[in-house]
């Protein structure tokens, strides 16, 4: 029996491709030379060579897989958004149309198609562009870096975790968001330098989402999106507090990263979150002799005592004292 050397048809996942889309590429492209007719084989390709910005590439895999499979609900996505990147974006528009005639249970069609009539409304329609602009304003994204993370901060409010979908790849990030209002928020970025996807984080919260993505080197990013074709530059201390920005306006980073620390401390909390958050910044705040006294306080009654006042709790021994309503017990 001949040993399998490499995955099969339905192992050419998303997740699987995106892990490495370079190698990948290789495979299915050696798969393909055994079943040269295999429509998925084409569209899985598509989605590599997306991943590695080889969008004409992708355009024709995808149609190739569309010629074998006419209702292939991916390959229509493939086709749309390289063509989106190739900023044909009438091309992208159709296509996307005829994915949702095809398959209306795919939410992404309609979305994409949001965008590229947003797209081709600013282009045909420069005079429009202003109020485009403050349509799309309350959506804003911004981003900064540090020596090993790009954080990118969405400032949309009070959306719920289920409706949040974002999708990590080592040169591109993926958010779709449904909104309260019903509508759709789409954001995919192809990014300048690779990330660690398996490392990359987000959270929600109520006034935005903080997407955090682990680079895979310490550079420094001139910019978010794009393909870096300039020297390879590293982290300086003087750069270490220059954060650049994908907005057209000038921005001042340094109150931006402070207002995001107030809002991150304005969250609301509730119970024993709540209890400890003020625990914690009752102790970053304190004096020596404040965190000496909690700390001594805290070992000493065994987590039944918490004092602040270490001109008491420094001259005995801290008894334990737990609620009326419990029996401490020592294990």
């Amino acid at each position: 029996m001949t040993e399998a050397t490499g995955p099969q048809s339905a192992q050419f996942s998303d997740s699987y491709i995106t892990e490495n889309p370079q190698r990948s590429l290789e495979e299915v492209t050696k798969a393909l030379e055994e079943k040269p007719e295999d429509a998925e084989y084409y569209s899985q390709r598509a989605y590599a060579h997306m991943l590695l910005q080889h969008y004409n590439d992708a355009v024709l895999d995808a149609e190739r897989s569309l010629e074998l499979q006419p209702n292939n609900a991916n390959a229509f996505l493939r086709k749309g958004e390289a063509e989106f990147h190739l900023k044909n974006y009438p091309a992208a528009q159709d296509t996307f149309k005829q994915g949702l005639a095809m398959n209306s249970s795919v939410s992404s069609f309609s979305s994409w198609i949001k965008i590229c009539e947003e797209k081709l409304n600013s282009s045909s329609c420069p005079e429009l562009q202003p109020t485009n602009q403050e349509t799309t304003s309350k959506y804003r994204h911004d981003w900064y870096q540090t020596e090993s993370q790009v954080i990118i901060t969405v400032m949309i409010k009070n959306v719920q975790k289920e409706d949040v979908h974002i999708k990590f790849a080592e040169r591109q990030l993926t958010l779709n968001v449904n909104l309260p209002s019903g509508e759709n928020y789409n954001l995919t970025l192809v990014l300048f330098h690779s990330i660690a996807p398996e490392q990359c984080t987000y959270k929600i919260l109520s006034t935005k989402i903080e997407i955090k993505m682990r680079k895979t080197e310490a550079l420094r990013w001139d910019k978010l999106e794009g393909h870096s074709e300039h020297p390879v530059k590293h982290f300086t201390p003087e750069s270490m507090h220059k954060y650049p920005s994908s907005s057209h306006y000038t921005k001042n980073w340094d109150k931006l990263v402070v207002d995001i620390k107030e809002e991150e401390k304005n969250e609301k909390l509730e119970g024993d979150a709540a209890l400890n958050h003020l625990f914690q910044q009752i102790y970053t705040d304190g004096n020596d002799e404040v965190k000496r006294a909690m700390n001594k306080s805290f070992m000493e009654s065994g987590g039944t005592v918490l004092s602040t006042n270490w001109s008491d709790v420094g001259k005995r021994k801290v008894d334990v004292n737990p609620p009326d309503d419990m029996e401490y017990k020592k294990f």
